[in-house]
């Protein structure tokens, strides 16, 4: 049988070592879902919900895998349907190829139905490479060029594919002129800065005397090397939020998150460190980072677009964070004096000691920390960890100690709400034999999660260790936003926009076959976690949690202090309340 254009593209994508897909059919993309199926034995394909959620899907595998995330999807809706989870691609770096259907081309300009220009639409989120199959013969170096670019500039490229052209025969490129004849592979570049400029770094670091880390997701691959340096400086280690895995917080220098949602030693060691070095992360608050002046900095970043734009380093040193500390390592001296460190690790042992306080203090009816302090020390080895955007990734920064071997990732830089849920799917599927643990809010579960449920039930007997857990904190209130009105803007609680629907998560997954536990009393937590952990099935752990207890950041300024006063004298509908948790909360 002769192959057409939708069978060359499935087998070209497995021949670059693409063996997932995730989508969603249309007649728009039916050529090449026949070739799916005609190459299932090669291919798998992961059926959503709802094309939204194959991309984030396809943006997790890449974070937990390191490979190039693949999703698909029909023309029009289908197309527009993917966007928010591709953005969420683009502004965390992952490589990501999106797959979409178009009209015949006959058709195009013609107003026909579901056509939307497709080229304009993704210009933005594809920036990179974005561009139509118009003829057979152009449709390997398209794909070449796609997967090449995604993985080359870690950012998410979108191949279009018309109706017509999937259907048609498989051409070679004529050997002609004009024509182009691409190839496979694909290898990262060994990229280091200059010698001079590491000598220059280490004459930085060398002459601090107070040494502070910011480590983020570019760092995930060199916990030795960031440990081993850290040693050498005797430094604390803060850690953006997709850095969270980059190295333990069972270890008493790692101060851990930094940010509205950081923790008070990574604030104070911000605050008053001399040299701040910076290792693959563009955290974007400058007023969590050291004031401009106090400090002489270092950054490391693969990306030379994201030098210096945080904070005015001394030295950019553009490269891959392994191999530019294993570099800069031999130039470092280390530090006889461990006054400061000592300090750090004085803070970091009262900052836990805080949070157990904070999260064993009484609620109506149960304290949301409390949910992740208990977990914390029951999460198994190598098991991988995400989160919602919400209240929720305030627990998950603050309260939940990540060890060597663990993953954990979210929306980072768009912070979008729902991909908690079909992040953790992802990396079921590309680790079936590995515990993942997904930690939504009940806004984020409401606007995503519960839909794709129904993947977890259609799949679940595949995976190797059946155990996925989505944990919903059921506060009936989007919660985070709440909070930030009150915080940030002076005013109460908006009843109409932020009360969320009372929904029995637990009851919805025994009605698909998933197993339920429904927590509403403090000293059913600890059994819960245990079934959970225990079960031979996916869970939803339904907490049925307080939402007036406050996110509190790690330093309270005057004028959020001013804003919270402001919000309960407006007469804030929960105000008693929350009066009463803050308090709790601030004087455990």
């Amino acid at each position: 049988m002769k192959e057409n254009v939708s069978d060359f593209l499935v087998r070209r994508l497995s021949e670059w070592g693409v063996k997932r897909i995730f989508g969603y059919p249309g007649d728009g993309i039916n050529g090449v879902f026949g070739a799916l199926h005609r190459a299932s034995d090669n291919m798998d394909f992961i059926q959503v919900r709802h094309e939204e959620m194959a991309a984030f899907m396809a943006c997790a595998h890449a974070k937990f895998t390191g490979e190039v995330g693949v999703c698909v999807a029909t023309s029009g809706p289908g197309a527009i349907h993917l966007l928010n989870g591709l953005y969420d691609a683009k502004l965390d770096h992952q490589p990501v190829v999106a797959i979409v259907g178009q009209q015949k081309r006959m058709a195009l300009g013609g107003n026909f139905q579901q056509e939307v220009d497709l080229v304009t639409l993704f210009k933005d989120v594809a920036h990179e490479y974005v561009h139509m199959v118009t003829t057979p013969a152009q449709a390997r170096h398209v794909i070449d060029r796609a997967m090449r670019i995604a993985q080359a500039e870690r950012n998410v490229c979108c191949i279009i594919l018309p109706n017509d052209v999937q259907e048609m025969d498989a051409e070679k490129p004529p050997r002609e002129h004009g024509s182009i004849h691409s190839g496979l592979g694909y290898v990262a570049p060994r990229t280091v800065p200059h010698a001079e400029e590491l000598q220059r770094a280490a004459d930085i670091l060398n002459a601090g005397e107070k040494v502070a880390m910011l480590v983020g997701a570019g760092a995930l691959h060199a916990s030795a090397e960031i440990l081993e340096v850290a040693d050498l400086l005797g430094a604390g280690i803060a850690k953006a939020l997709l850095g969270k895995a980059a190295v333990p917080d069972d270890l008493p220098y790692v101060t851990g998150s930094i940010g509205l949602l950081g923790t008070r030693p990574s604030y104070d060691m911000m605050t008053d460190c001399d040299t701040l070095l910076m290792v693959g992360s563009s955290f974007p608050y400058s007023e969590f980072l050291p004031e401009e002046g106090q400090a002489r900095g270092v950054q490391i970043d693969i990306n030379g677009r994201l030098i210096g734009i945080r904070y005015p380093m001394e030295v950019n040193l553009v490269g891959d964070s392994v191999e530019t500390l294993r570099l800069l390592m031999p130039l470092l001296s280390k530090k006889e004096g461990r006054s400061w460190r000592r300090r750090i690790e004085k803070n970091v042992e009262e900052w836990w000691e805080t949070m157990e306080e904070r999260a064993m203090e009484p609620a109506h009816p149960i304290n949301p920390q409390r949910v992740f302090w208990e977990l914390s020390p029951r999460l198994p080895d190598n098991c991988i960890l995400t989160c919602d955007s919400g209240s929720a990734a305030n627990w998950y920064a603050r309260d939940l100690k990540i060890r060597q071997g663990m993953m954990a990732s979210l929306s980072g830089g768009l912070a979008t709400m729902g991909p908690g849920v079909p992040y953790a799917i992802a990396a079921k599927f590309a680790h079936p034999e590995r515990v993942v643990i997904a930690l939504i809010g009940d806004g984020a579960m409401q606007m995503n999660g519960m839909n794709e449920l129904i993947t977890i039930g259609k799949y679940w007997q595949r995976w190797r260790d059946p155990r996925l857990i989505v944990m919903v904190l059921n506060n009936r209130d989007l919660n985070q936003v709440t909070w930030e009105q009150r915080a940030m803007e002076g005013d109460p609680k908006f009843n109409a926009s932020q009360d969320v629907p009372d929904f029995p998560y637990a009851r919805m997954a025994e009605l698909i076959g998933l197993l339920g536990i429904r927590v509403d009393q403090p000293e059913q937590i600890t059994d819960a976690w245990e079934r959970a952990l225990g079960a031979d099935r996916p869970v939803v752990l339904e907490a049925y949690a307080d939402p007036d207890v406050p996110p509190l950041p790690p330093h309270i300024t005057f004028k959020q202090a001013k804003a919270y006063a402001s919000a309960v004298l407006k007469g804030d509908p929960d105000s008693v309340d929350m009066i009463k948790a803050s308090i709790n909360q601030i004087f455990p």
